[in-house]
């Protein structure tokens, strides 16, 4: 089995597609992942450049469903989602990498949300996989458990830092819940977190050696399971995030890190570690 890294688009909105496709291929890369931008100039030279990297060699496109914060009912909330689902499947993504939902809706609220992604991707044929982040249903690992219950085949994007965050641990005692979760899970996003944020400032410091550790053990796990049923591929995305989630200097707002070399980082020291594809 293949693993193919993908570059997030997050903390590169300066770029335009054209240089962002070839700082992307620069880097090694094998693919991209994008929340688009409110621009249909850019949505149409990223169309443009992913067409010429495709016929070039197999790239990956993982479109992102993030919806803007919005006042409204469950119902206005999933007609939004559905407009913006449909507007990425037309776009030809590998798959979609969904934010779906809400942490404060009603499991049935929630549930008509996923059904109607679920209707989407069966009519286009595109995936789509609900991010595990905070806000969303995918918020907590235990609450998460119904919702694989009543959907068995439901597909998840792996970001397990926002549970460190949110139960304010590394997970220990919620091992046995992790191993019933991490096998739907289909796409990673390789960022580092700990008991108290989403993201570290740098993983490449040794005083973050324990929670890479335990990062890669959740993310080695995911790979073996995915070779065991035959995959041919698993995509992985290095994803520390720019300032306000990467530390900055107090009054300058100055970032305390480069967010492009550490994801760069990351990248080239999973790829020694893990040695598939």
């Amino acid at each position: 089995m293949q693993l193919k890294y993908i570059s997030t688009y997050w903390g590169q909105e300066a770029l335009g597609a054209k240089d962002f496709f070839r700082k992307v291929t620069d880097a090694g890369y094998d693919g991209i992942e994008i929340n688009f931008p409110d621009s249909g100039d850019f949505v149409t030279s990223f169309s443009e450049e992913l067409e010429v990297a495709r016929n070039q060699k197999e790239f990956v496109f993982v479109a992102q469903q993030v919806l803007p914060p919005a006042t409204e009912s469950a119902g206005s909330y999933i007609q939004r989602m559905k407009a913006r689902l449909q507007t990425l499947a037309a776009l030809h993504p590998d798959f979609i990498n969904a934010h779906t939902g809400k942490d404060f809706f009603s499991f049935d609220d929630n549930c008509r949300a996923i059904e109607a992604a679920e209707t989407i991707g069966a009519k286009t044929g595109i995936r789509i996989l609900h991010e595990t982040h905070r806000g969303r249903f995918t918020f907590h690992p235990y609450s998460l458990l119904p919702y694989l219950e009543k959907f068995p085949s439901m597909e998840l994007t792996g970001d397990l830092s926002h549970w460190c965050a949110v139960c304010e641990s590394m997970l220990g005692d919620q091992e046995a819940i992790l191993q019933r979760i991490l096998p739907h899970v289909g796409h990673i996003h390789a960022r580092i977190g700990h008991e108290h944020s989403p993201q570290v400032n740098d993983p490449a410091a040794p005083e973050w050696q324990h929670y890479v550790d335990r990062f890669v053990r959740w993310w080695e796990a995911i790979i073996l399971e995915k070779e065991k049923n035959g995959w041919s591929y698993l995509t992985i995305c290095p994803e520390c995030g720019p300032a306000p989630y990467m530390p900055a200097l107090p009054f300058t707002q100055q970032p305390i890190g480069n967010q492009w070399q550490i994801n760069v980082g990351m990248k080239d020291r999973l790829k020694k570690m893990f040695h598939h594809g």
